[in-house]
This record gives structure tokens, C-alpha cells and sequence, in this order.
């Protein structure tokens, strides 16, 4: 029987929330060149890449471990509260999940912002492990993120 989990982890950066929500909204052009090391192209198949009802298309980059590809369309979006949410709709995860979910949000914390970052899943087997390899993929790229920004 596969089993349903919850993985969340909130990561605290010193860029202003708006400017770090900015580039996470702006990620399709910016993660590629800012992390060539994790990601090797994020392409827009729907919509504007942004919108509710997108799918982009991640591709990864040689040595990230388990994960080449991912197709993720855009559930959410709440700009006023900083807010996307998206799903694995097609790609290596969905060999490992039933279902992938995850949830980001952007918070003013003094001068710089919380980043919480929320996934829900279902694994496809009993031993399938928790996704920690996305969460820590998702942690890294808050803090170089926020390494960038800071320097620019």
C-alpha cells in the first residue's frame, strides 16, 4: 500500500521579500543561468511559465542524482500573498510518486523574507523514501538564490 506524506522546511535569506519573490517568479530564465550545476533548461510547453494552467519543463543537469527530467504545471498563483503552488504531471518523479505537489511561499522577515517551501506526495511503493533529495534541492537553490541577489 503506498503511503501519503509532508515534507515542509522554512529557509530564512536576506533579500527583501519582493525581490526574492520576483526571481522565483521569474525562474524559467534565471535558475539555468544562476545554477547551471542543477538545471540545464526550464522550457514554457503552456501558457506564460507564470499563470495558472502553465507546464513548464525541467530539465536537469548531468549529475543530479535520480531526476533528469520534470513536466510541472502551475495549480496556484497569489501574487498579493506570494504564493505558487505547482505538480508533477509527467517525468522521473512520477516514477517514485504517485503524486508531487509542492507549495512555495515568500514572507517579509525584517529586511529579508522567509521562503517555506511545502510538498505533498504519494509513493508509488512502500520503499520508496520521502523526496529529502527535492527538499534539499529546493533549500539549495533558495540560499544561491539569495547568494545572487545579494551581489547583484
Amino acid at each position: 500500500m503506498a503511503s501519503t506524506g509532508r515534507l515542509e522546511v522554512q529557509v530564512e535569506v536576506k533579500s527583501s521579500a519582493d525581490k526574492f519573490w520576483g526571481c522565483i517568479r521569474d525562474s524559467n530564465t534565471l535558475f539555468p543561468k544562476i545554477f547551471p550545476e542543477q538545471y540545464k533548461s526550464i522550457e514554457v510547453l503552456e501558457g506564460d511559465g507564470k499563470s495558472v494552467g502553465s507546464v513548464r519543463l525541467l530539465k536537469f543537469a548531468e549529475g543530479m542524482p535520480i531526476v533528469t527530467v520534470s513536466k510541472e504545471k502551475v495549480d496556484t498563483v497569489d501574487e498579493a500573498n506570494k504564493v505558487v503552488a505547482y505538480s508533477v504531471i509527467d517525468g522521473d518523479i512520477l516514477n517514485f510518486y504517485k503524486n508531487f505537489k509542492a507549495n512555495l511561499q515568500v514572507t517579509p522577515n525584517g529586511d529579508g523574507s522567509l521562503v517555506k517551501w511545502t510538498c505533498e506526495f504519494e509513493k508509488a511503493s512502500g520503499d520508496v523514501p520521502d523526496p529529502n533529495l527535492m527538499q534539499d534541492t529546493a533549500v539549495k537553490s533558495f540560499h544561491g538564490l539569495d547568494a545572487y541577489l545579494l551581489q547583484a
